[in-house]
């Protein structure tokens, strides 16, 4: 069965960091395409970042750009998005998902599998 699973989160000031982590198992992590999706208060969900399953290309949405780092471990089934400078804009929830195949897509429809997400909270 296949599960991801979420942590890092928490409550940060403007211009803090936080390093999320997303622990994949019961499928073969090392040949999907990674996702991290957020989902504002009372807003849709929005790609963020997205990672091939050799790590060999990203994406990352311009809101994030020069801000947040996606990578990933696959000895350790684990994927990682490390936030800095956070803007109060950047709360969310923060989920991770995974692809259909090696290359990442930016149609969320292409990432079947989600984790339960973890919150980012970012205030003065």
């Amino acid at each position: 069965q296949e599960k991801l699973v979420e942590s890092g989160g928490g409550l940060v000031q403007p211009g803090g960091s936080l390093k999320l982590s997303c622990v994949a198992s019961g499928f073969n992590f090392d040949i999907y395409a990674m996702g991290w999706f957020r989902r504002p208060p009372g807003k849709a969900s929005e790609l963020v970042a997205a990672i091939n399953s050799n790590a060999d290309n990203s994406y990352y949405t311009d809101a994030v750009k020069g801000r947040f780092t996606i990578t990933r471990d696959n000895d350790l089934n684990t994927l990682y998005l490390e936030m800095n400078d956070l803007r109060p804009e950047d709360t969310a929830l923060y989920s991770c998902a995974s692809g259909q195949g090696p290359l990442f897509s930016l149609a969320p429809h292409s990432y079947p599998n989600w984790g339960q997400g973890t919150q980012v909270t970012v205030t003065s």
